[in-house]
């Protein structure tokens, strides 16, 4: 016997945020696999120094992120398809799905705040390695300058401080592409331009995690309203 009256709504209410969720889903797949293929993030962390590789802490957050998307899809389709037939079994499974998923987001969001300052400290270091060597002429200076030149070319910007950033294309106009007195003055700072590049992707990936937390929850609340409704329609 199928539910009736209110329990009805939220039976409907449940596929409707269920579809949303599916669709949440898909979008922070789209979004984490658009960062993993950024050009200006891949440009700067496929770089290699000598046999020193860029760090790739950002990625591991990124691969979780499509982890998250995909499992999302799957959970909203499962969530939908249980409301629709009104299975308790499916939808047991959905609330288990969602509390697991929840517990992994929550995990994930920890351990973004704790790095999300860590990222952009490292990409800032090793820069700084490649453009120490590249001024000093060390031995691995050609490879250094094409890494220096790379960041430069990517983010428009020249030097690690205002010492470099001002002094850098008077002396070495082959590390900065700046040719011209204004854009001489108008030189950015290569570590702000490198907080602003993962600070703004960072910040896109918490406003996506903040909603479908929400989602979530209310997702959790009518599956455990649903099922047990189900479950009481079956024994009268």
């Amino acid at each position: 016997m199928g539910v009736e009256g209110c329990t009805k709504c939220i039976k409907y209410l449940l596929f409707v945020f269920n579809f949303i969720f599916w669709l949440a889903g898909g979008i922070i797949l789209g979004v984490a696999l658009w960062l993993r293929h950024d050009s200006q993030t891949t440009n700067i962390l496929y770089l290699q120094l000598g046999d020193k590789q860029a760090p790739n802490t950002f990625y591991v957050g990124i691969y979780i992120l499509i982890a998250v998307g995909a499992v999302m899809m799957f959970v909203g389709f499962l969530g939908c398809y249980g409301a629709i037939q009104e299975s308790q079994c499916l939808l047991g499974t959905f609330f288990t799905c969602l509390v697991i998923l929840f517990a992994c987001e929550v995990a994930a969001g920890i351990w973004g705040f704790v790095n999300k300052d860590q990222i952009a400290k490292d990409v800032k270091q090793f820069y700084d390695q490649a453009l120490q060597q590249a001024l000093m002429g060390e031995p691995d200076a050609n490879n250094a300058k094409a890494v220096v030149k790379t960041f430069h070319e990517t983010l428009d910007c020249c030097g690690s401080d205002i010492l470099t950033a001002t002094f850098t294309p008077v002396w070495r106009d082959d590390l900065c592409r700046k040719d011209s007195m204004k854009s001489f003055f108008e030189n950015s700072n290569c570590h702000k331009k490198i907080d602003e590049l993962f600070s703004g992707k960072l910040y896109l990936i918490g406003i996506a995690a903040v909603v479908v937390a929400v989602i979530m929850i209310f997702e959790m609340i009518l599956s455990m309203v649903l099922c047990c409704a189900i479950r009481n329609s079956s024994v009268y």
